[in-house]
């Protein structure tokens, strides 16, 4: 936005700080009616053949944004996605452990990405893998819902779980 001597059209539309259409004027006397009130001329829209410029008090407009701005930030969700990694071989235990790992984050509100890692002569059998994902999957399914079906990439097969909607 450009404010007051730094406007460079020589006509401009103004707007008072009611919201009032002023109509056309050069843009010194658009200058001297801002000063009159002690506000500011602020150019709103610069496209077009006349600017349009709102008097106004700027520094006040320039709080009240980064006001609302911290307000929508603090509103905002961030959701992070937490890995948890298996591997064919995994004994019970090891399982439920992950298996409570993963529910505690999807009820906190993270996405889970659920990886698979095959060595060696296990690419040769991925079956188990989509087996084992189905178990993940049917454990969690009290929390959360599979967002994306296991997919195999390279030597790894991944699977998204997002939490259930309250």
């Amino acid at each position: 936005m450009t404010i007051n001597e730094k406007i460079r059209a020589a006509e401009v539309r103004v707007i008072d700080s009611e919201g009032n259409q002023l109509g056309v004027m050069k843009t010194e006397r658009a200058l001297e009616l801002a000063y009159d009130k002690g506000m500011d001329l602020v150019e709103m829209n610069a496209g077009g053949p006349t600017p349009v410029c709102k008097i106004m008090d700027y520094g006040k407009y320039r709080f009240d944004r980064s006001k609302k701005e911290k307000e929508s930030r603090k509103k905002q969700v961030t959701i992070e996605v937490k890995e948890i990694k298996f591997s064919c071989r995994i004994g019970q235990h090891d399982f439920d452990t992950k298996i409570s790992h993963a529910n505690r984050f999807l009820t906190a509100g993270n996405k889970v990405k659920m990886t698979i890692m095959f060595s060696g002569r296990e690419m040769n059998n991925t079956q188990r893998g989509v087996e084992l994902m189905a178990k993940i999957a049917e454990a969690v399914s009290e929390v959360g819902t599979v967002d994306k079906k296991p997919n195999l990439e390279g030597r790894f097969m991944t699977m998204f779980v997002v939490p259930k909607k309250k």
